[in-house]
């Protein structure tokens, strides 16, 4: 089964075991080091989507926010990157913006991809062919500049500490997951999305990919492109966007640089 497939095939399986939790009053936990909250619903969607990816590639590494870290997947060509429910804090809320984030690197670089919402039936995939919504490819937009631009960013992070160039003057907008900001992005309903804080890998692997396919501009926030696999699994923020908005942007946020 190709890449993609496999990556599809096991989000449409976990899904309803996230929608059997979802506003059902899950059990909830605090991480500690103030990493957030875990539900039972993010364990059960993390099992389920083990046994389906490792049963049918055991060969590959395995990265999960909900997972203890194996260092054996340094070792490993290929890696699941995973996040069995971005967005945890929506799914407690009971928001239908919450996704099933899966990704495979291959020394390094993303090459497939599927981000999935289960509440919406929606299916986001990418592979080095191209991006789609469901079946239907997608293209980011081809907005050129910060005037009139609509970014996905929490409201700190247009402080003005944060750009020695100026605050950019734009639209501002929000949604839980990572991931499916930067799906957004990817199909050009927003323009570009925004986060300055350290991201772990498995928030924005699937993300970087299918924005990519789809024409945006992914890096982290100093403008280096992401890589994934590493030790340490954290990026220095990450900034998805159309072409020019990217660079209009980097050069705000680079100026002290």
């Amino acid at each position: 089964m190709p890449e993609r497939d496999l990556l599809i095939s096991a989000a449409r399986e976990a899904g309803p075991i996230a929608l059997q939790f979802w506003r059902r009053d899950p059990r909830i936990w605090e991480k500690p080091d103030d990493l957030g909250p875990v539900t039972e619903a993010d364990l059960a969607v993390n099992e389920a989507l083990e046994h389906h990816l490792r049963g049918a590639r055991s060969d590959y590494g395995w990265l999960s926010e909900e997972s203890v870290d194996d260092a054996s997947r340094l070792q490993a060509d290929r890696v699941f990157i995973v996040d069995p429910i971005d967005g945890t804090r929506s799914f407690i809320k009971g928001e239908d913006t919450f996704a099933i984030s899966l990704a495979i690197a291959d020394m390094g670089v993303v090459v497939a991809a599927a981000v999935y919402l289960p509440a919406l039936g929606r299916m986001y995939s990418a592979d080095i062919t191209g991006a789609w919504r469901d079946d239907v490819p997608i293209r980011a937009s081809t907005c050129s500049g910060i005037k009139g631009a609509s970014l996905l960013t929490t409201r700190p992070n247009l402080q003005p500490e944060f750009w020695p160039g100026g605050v950019p003057d734009l639209r501002r907008s929000f949604r839980s997951s990572i991931a499916f900001r930067m799906c957004l992005v990817a199909e050009g309903r927003h323009d570009g999305m925004l986060s300055l804080r350290d991201s772990f890998e498995w928030d924005i692997a699937a993300g970087d990919l299918i924005a990519r396919q789809a024409g945006a501009v992914v890096s982290d926030r100093l403008g280096k492109p992401l890589d994934f696999n590493r030790p340490r699994p954290l990026a220095s923020g990450v900034l998805a966007a159309a072409p020019g908005l990217h660079a209009a942007l980097l050069d705000r946020l680079r100026s002290d640089v």
